[in-house]
């Protein structure tokens, strides 16, 4: 093993560590840990899953009521503190939960956003009197919220938003357009940044009812249409001075805090459907029959599935992971203001990183998924096409995968020049040894920037399959050499995009694909 982390960080596993016979994997949860897992599934397959087609028609009060039901259960507040509602529980294990919870991609966003992105900000910078007052609302899923950012002409570029608040007769004024909003039909709160005087960033806890606040019509999407998708309109919106989350102009640290979290809970949205696509299509290739044998019999239908358990088995390792890293550090400094503020940026580059790879994983699976189907995955007759229209969005939201990948290697390229990571390093793996190789050619250049970026992602992706493969053996031993026959050849790619030099690449790993796919076609599930 190689010594040289990535983040600054020297405990818990990062990209390079030290002391890798420490790493989570998701077999390390705890016996009640699991048992809430399964009632998470049990809730999706028995309430969520049967209702699909009523919530694709937006059907009054029964998205909201899942949500009640759910929060019922304590899955609105995984995360929450229990001093407001919640369960106390880590982001881990939220993670977990809500990656069975998203067998539905409607249920998914809508929970997703209530019991994430529209608390974090709250419950990482929020005062002990908004917590109070907010908080039980959300956690019990009474209310549901939303996170208001992106604008017209702002999504990547969010900083340039032009929604302004003005301090005005004892009150907030807000104006502007919120675009692109999740629940926005069904919320009660809203977190909105706001510039004041129309230049300091800011978050604000907008209710539903406040004077001056309205939302539009329903966006008209190719997928997740049981999910709510407007506008949040605000004119002359009077929020309370109570109401500014944080400090004035600190509200870009509300934002882009809680969407680190966000797109490491997002990376567990994306699992769900793949998850479920792989439930759907091992039950379909068994059944289906051609030339007098079901479909599952032939090769190119086995090497589908192989590929599949590989590539969910090495994002999976590295969701984790990541998931345990920051749940240490929330311990390890979490608990005021500027502590919640470090504990959510310290894995920042990660969780991009996680992001672009569980997104990415989803489109392959679900896409392959639906090949199994042949024409009938066409139809609407078999929930597959549900599930691929509604995978599309998960690449774009939350920050495109572009801007992520632009992200994640300036972020690591910063923290390098800082003393604060190095960059990889020979010994560990073929992946990473082109990434230590390639950063020397690092430029502004966005296909450089991508092509690092890749590197970057697939090291995290080999290493956490690599580690967990080595506790668990066999078919998880098998899964991590097929993923690194794929890996290689990709990160081979991104390095002659990034430098133009000839690479060779590495004696390829047996394929292991009648092991693996027996293996899926036998569980419906992935290893």
């Amino acid at each position: 093993m190689a010594t040289l982390p990535f983040t600054s960080r020297e405990t818990g596993c990062s990209f390079f560590d030290r002391t890798p016979e420490t790493c989570f994997v998701p077999e390390d949860f705890a016996g009640d840990e699991q048992l809430m897992v399964q009632q998470a599934e049990q809730f999706s397959r028995k309430e969520v899953l049967p209702l699909a087609e009523r919530l694709d028609k937006q059907e009054d009060g029964l998205m909201p009521d899942l949500i009640r039901k759910a929060g019922v259960l304590g899955f609105c507040g995984v995360d929450t503190s229990d001093a407001y509602g919640g369960l106390g529980l880590g982001k881990n294990l939220a993670a977990r939960i809500l990656e069975y919870l998203s067998l539905n991609g409607s249920f998914s966003v809508t929970y997703g956003v209530t019991s994430g992105i529209s608390q974090l900000g709250l419950s990482l910078f929020g005062t002990e009197a908004q917590k109070a007052q907010y908080l039980p609302h959300l956690a019990s899923g009474e209310w549901i919220g939303a996170y208001a950012l992106s604008e017209p002409n702002s999504g990547s570029d969010a900083l340039s938003m032009s929604c302004r608040a003005d301090e005005r007769d004892g009150k907030w004024v807000l104006n502007g357009t919120k675009m692109w909003i999740s629940n926005a039909k069904w919320a009660e709160t809203f977190l909105v940044m706001a510039k004041i005087g129309g230049s300091e960033v800011s978050a604000f806890l907008v209710e539903r009812g406040m004077p001056g606040v309205s939302v539009a019509r329903e966006e008209h999407k190719m997928g997740l249409k049981g999910s709510s998708t407007a506008r949040l309109v605000l004119e002359d919106a009077e929020v309370p001075l109570e109401n500014l989350l944080h400090e004035p102009g600190k509200g870009h640290q509300v934002a882009f805090n809680a969407l680190n979290i966000g797109r490491f809970k997002l990376a567990a949205m994306s699992l769900g459907p793949a998850r479920d696509a792989i439930w759907e299509s091992t039950q379909y290739a068994k059944d289906r029959k051609q030339f007098g044998q079901p479909i599952s019999d032939f090769g190119l239908v086995r090497q589908k599935f192989a590929d599949m358990a590989a590539l969910y088995f090495a994002v999976e390792s590295a969701l984790y992971r990541v998931g345990a890293n920051i749940d240490e550090a929330f311990a390890e400094w979490g608990g005021t203001v500027e502590g919640n503020r470090r504990a959510a940026e310290e894995f920042a580059v990660e969780c991009s990183a996680l992001k672009v790879l569980a997104t990415e994983a989803e489109a392959r699976i679900v896409d392959e998924a639906l090949q199994v189907y042949g024409g009938y995955g066409f139809t609407e007759e078999f929930p597959i096409a549900r599930t691929y229209r509604d995978a599309r969005v998960s690449r774009i939201y939350e920050g495109t995968n572009e801007i992520n990948r632009v992200f994640l290697a300036d972020r690591l390229w910063r923290r390098a020049q800082e003393g604060r990571a190095q960059l990889g390093g020979p010994g560990d793996s073929f992946v990473s040894e082109l990434a230590h190789k390639a950063f020397a050619k690092f430029s502004k250049d966005q296909v450089v920037v991508g092509g690092l970026s890749d590197l970057v992602l697939l090291t995290y992706a080999e290493q956490s399959a690599r580690l967990r493969a080595q506790r668990l053996g066999g078919l998880a031993q098998m899964a991590y050499e097929r993923f690194v026959n794929w890996a290689n050849v990709q990160a081979a790619f991104a390095y002659q995009t990034v430098t133009g030099d000839p690479v060779t690449l590495p004696t390829p790993n047996p394929g292991h694909i009648d092991p693996l796919a027996t293996a899926l076609l036998t569980h419906r599930s992935p290893l």
